[in-house]
């Protein structure tokens, strides 16, 4: 079934005017919701604990913050972009006993509500805009005058207007601009887990390492072996983002396209196929979920442990030092920890 789209011109930014929105968290999808709102017109306020380091980083650009309770009380929409880990128990100790009938509760993924996590009342609007980005890169997309396609999805519909009242807000992060498409919480939460384990960060990272150590090991420069199998999957990705696989191929030499088209089936083979099912049956199956979940209730001992070996590896400090040698690479830096 083909999906539902809409743009700015099918979403009505009014729909939040006398409204305010509580944007709960202040990382990367946080800061970007709460800035890209209000600089849309919106009423914003940000949700956050007392000793978080981002207060002072959302007050420095304007926004007033509060406590995640105080947020909820104030708001008519309230927004949780916290980690999938923690947003349960937050969202049971400071949010839940001060949602009035006829609020609206929005997630920017589905896994807590999809997962069971979260169970809202019946009486409260349930939706989820989920950027089809990081918050950083919605955030300057915004800046520049565009915008980051986003997913809408409603779960719970009490007053009859929550799909209006989502479309403004995607329309308020910039999506319309772009593309905002209509899905279902399950869709989102699944393809999206699928996706960064399988391809986008687990897939991509895993065969990331495993070529830089084949080639360290087989004697090349750990400099040489960083450029061919790390730096350069941006300048090949740009392409694909720019134009698809087949602009990609047109773009590289033929000898590129010809060792693509016969030697990447023999590393993606039947055998990583039969392995991606499995890990989707994972995803379908909430085991991924309880995992996750039981892994941070006990202090994610495991998770800091996997963290911190990644950050160790030898292949970090050759990027760090190659990247000093092209020093322009920190203008207009998407990511700036003082900031967001």
């Amino acid at each position: 079934m083909a999906l539902k789209i809409y743009y700015d011109k099918d979403a009505d930014l009014g729909r939040l005017q006398g409204k305010t929105v509580a944007v709960l968290g202040y990382g990367s999808q946080g800061h970007a919701h709460a800035q890209n709102l209000k600089h849309s017109g919106v009423e914003v306020v940000v949700g956050l604990r007392k000793d978080s380091p981002s207060w002072a980083k959302a007050e420095a650009a304007g926004l007033r913050a509060l406590t995640p309770a105080e947020a909820t009380r104030e708001a008519d929409v309230i927004m949780m972009t916290l980690p999938d880990e923690s947003m349960g128990d937050i969202y049971r100790e400071q949010v839940a006993p001060h949602l009035q009938p006829g609020n609206y509760l929005a997630v920017a993924h589905g896994f807590n509500i999809h997962f069971g996590v979260i169970k809202p009342p019946e009486s409260v609007n349930v939706f989820m805009v989920a950027p089809k980005g990081p918050g950083h890169t919605v955030r300057a997309n915004y800046e520049q005058g565009r915008g980051v396609p986003a997913l809408v999805a409603i779960h719970q519909d009490p007053t009859g207007d929550t799909r209006e009242i989502a479309l403004a807000y995607a329309a308020g992060l910039g999506a319309g601009r772009a593309a905002i498409l209509e899905t279902t919480f399950r869709e989102e939460t699944e393809t999206d887990l699928f996706g960064e384990q399988t391809v986008l960060c687990g897939g991509l990272t895993a065969l990331m390492t495993a070529g830089y150590e084949t080639l360290v090991e087989a004697g090349y420069a750990p400099e040489m072996a960083y450029f061919e199998t790390i730096h350069e999957v941006k300048l090949i990705v740009d392409l694909i983002y720019e134009g698809g696989v087949a602009n990609m191929r047109y773009s590289v030499s033929n000898t590129a396209e010809y060792g693509d088209l016969t030697r990447g089936p023999r590393v993606i083979d039947a055998d990583t196929r039969a392995r991606m099912r499995e890990i989707l049956e994972e995803i379908q199956t909430g085991r991924f979920a309880k995992e996750f979940i039981l892994e941070n209730r006990s202090g994610g001992v495991q998770f800091d442990a996997l963290r911190k070996r990644g950050e160790r590896h030898p292949m970090e400090e050759v990027g760090a030092r190659l990247r000093k040698l092209m020093p322009w690479l920190k203008e207009n830096r998407l990511v700036d920890r003082a900031k967001n």
